[in-house]
């Protein structure tokens, strides 16, 4: 098992101000020279070559990239749905700080084989989408308008809401930047009627009253940062009545439903927290 430390450090270098020189810079001592770091850093990078737990090409879905239209004009997307003419639940899936890589798209794969129409919007868009460069692409997710950004993911719920195979269903799904985003849907988008923020930023408690989303939460015991905001936050939905539910996974860390990062990638608890999250979609979405 990997030192904590050394997790927490690339937490540090994903998420806050710490820049790539001066991580490495520290992420050598911590592991103990220059061979070690390259080794560890593999480890803690995602690697996109596991990213295909469902096939692109399967024969029982459609998947295609669309466009719709946004704030700040056409937003690309992943589009994923079973093969058929049904009208289907649908489900907006929000990627991580990354962009929309191919972990994302793959998971856009699992929501349409149980049974969804779902698709993955590339918040970079505006920037000339998401490049392959993983630290690219979290530099210019910086550099994104949060207002517009909020507003592009909005218009993915009503293009939803009003597709013609949509039975005008719409929940969201998210994970760390994009649970974040699918909280901020859940008090913007009346209609929403679920929301599952994987390890996401905690809407602000004043906003919380605007919620008429189902939630379903999900948490990772060692994620310090995120977890420090879930106590206002469920006092604030207790005080609002809103319908929710809290899972936490204890011992496991950050991000650990995404399977392309050997170090944080937990099967067990990524399993359940699917599973919980198929069951909960289907009977917020197709009931």
């Amino acid at each position: 098992m990997m030192d904590q430390k050394l997790i927490d450090l690339h937490d540090e270098y994903q998420h806050a101000s710490l820049g790539r020189r001066a991580f490495i810079r520290k992420l050598t001592v911590l592991a103990g020279g220059t061979a070690a770091a390259n080794t560890v850093l593999s480890l803690l990078d995602s690697n996109y070559a596991l990213a295909e737990n469902v096939a692109d090409d399967d024969p029982r879905l459609e998947t295609r990239y669309i466009n719709y239209p946004g704030a700040t004009g056409d937003v690309r997307a992943r589009l994923a749905r079973p093969k058929g003419d049904a009208k289907l639940p649908t489900v907006v899936v929000i990627h991580e700080n990354r962009g929309l890589n191919p972990h994302i798209e793959d998971v856009t794969r699992r929501l349409a084989l149980a049974g969804f129409l779902a698709i993955a919007p590339d918040a970079l868009s505006p920037l000339g989408g998401t490049p392959p460069d993983s630290d690219e692409a979290r530099a210019r997710m910086r550099k994104l308008d949060r207002r517009s950004t909020l507003d592009n993911f909005l218009a993915a719920v009503k293009y939803l809401k009003t597709h013609p195979q949509s039975t005008g269903k719409v929940g969201a799904i998210g994970f760390c930047w994009g649970g974040a985003m699918a909280n901020q849907l859940a008090v913007n988008a009346p209609e929403l009627s679920a929301a599952v923020p994987f390890y996401g930023r905690q809407a602000d408690a004043e906003d919380v009253p605007k919620i008429r989303a189902s939630l379903l939460l999900h948490y990772a015991g060692l994620d310090k940062r995120i977890n420090s905001g879930i106590a206002d936050f469920e006092t604030a939905l207790k005080q609002a009545s809103v319908d929710y539910t809290i899972h936490m996974y204890e011992g496991v860390n950050h991000a650990f439903h995404n399977d392309t990062s050997v170090a944080r990638y937990n099967y067990e608890a990524a399993e359940l927290a699917w599973q919980r999250t198929i069951e909960f979609l289907t009977e917020k979405l197709q009931t």
